[in-house]
């Protein structure tokens, strides 16, 4: 796991942990707009970006990996964790490991409750599929699905080509295969839980399973919007949910 830094490192820090396929780069427009206020980390995720040749193994050695660098880097504690879909399980992990870690958490689209026998076993087979990454058409596709500015595209569709097949089936299997650890009702942390009105169904039983696990936790739901929409494409918005939380 890479930690890239921006900001002030003395200001709070505040963790923004990606969605599985993209890296730091999907906070670009985010990063900005906090690091005035906050020392700003946003770690890439073994498997993925300018850690591709690192094999992702799963959400709980994530977690270790992201615990550790804390312990290390921050005094064991960090302000607010911050993550997407699979950063945010991975987030959901840390914080079910240790009950103050972070004063405050935003975990978007992130799945705790296994879905159908189909979509797991797609995701089993998700290897078979792994050439369709180095096709640029079938990139854009995802791309498009992710929110990705055309600027950035080539980034994605570089990084995407630089993934194991191993790291992509394992990432997949951890996906749909994640449920929420024991630890997690103890968390001190003030959490927001976001999720949008056209996700999949099992993402909002997700989040109100979550609610009800989390005794500090708030449930944010935007109708209309698809599946990361909110920190991948409306970054002004995300921001003053973050400030509507800490402050």
């Amino acid at each position: 796991m890479i930690f890239r830094e921006f900001g002030d490192k003395a200001l709070p820090t505040i963790i923004l942990l990606h969605g599985g396929g993209l890296s730091w780069w999907a906070f670009t427009d985010i990063i900005p707009l906090l690091k005035e206020k906050y020392h700003v980390v946003t770690p890439i995720i073994d498997g993925h970006g300018d850690d591709g040749k690192t094999t992702f193994i799963s959400i709980e050695e994530s977690a270790q990996k992201l615990l550790q660098y804390i312990d290390t880097n921050i005094n064991g504690n960090v302000h607010a964790l911050c993550g997407l879909s699979l950063g945010g399980q991975i987030i959901i992990a840390v914080l079910s490991r240790r009950m103050d870690i972070a004063k405050y958490a935003v975990i978007e689209s992130a799945m705790v409750i296994p879905p159908g026998s189909l979509t797991r076993l797609l995701a089993k087979s998700s290897g078979m599929f792994y050439g369709l990454i180095r096709y640029k058409w079938f990139a854009k596709l995802q791309a498009k699905a992710l929110y990705i500015n055309k600027n950035l595209f080539n980034q994605y569709f570089n990084d995407s080509k630089n993934m194991s097949k191993e790291s992509l089936v394992n990432i997949s299997i951890s996906n749909v295969g994640y449920k929420v650890p024991v630890g997690l009702k103890y968390s001190k942390a003030k959490v927001m839980i976001i999720i949008g009105g056209k996700e999949m169904r099992i993402m909002d039983k997700s989040a109100r399973k979550l609610i009800s696990i989390l005794p500090h936790a708030r449930l944010c739901k935007y109708p209309g919007m698809k599946h990361g929409e909110l920190s991948l494409a409306r970054s002004k918005e995300y921001i003053a949910l973050i400030n509507r939380l800490i402050e």
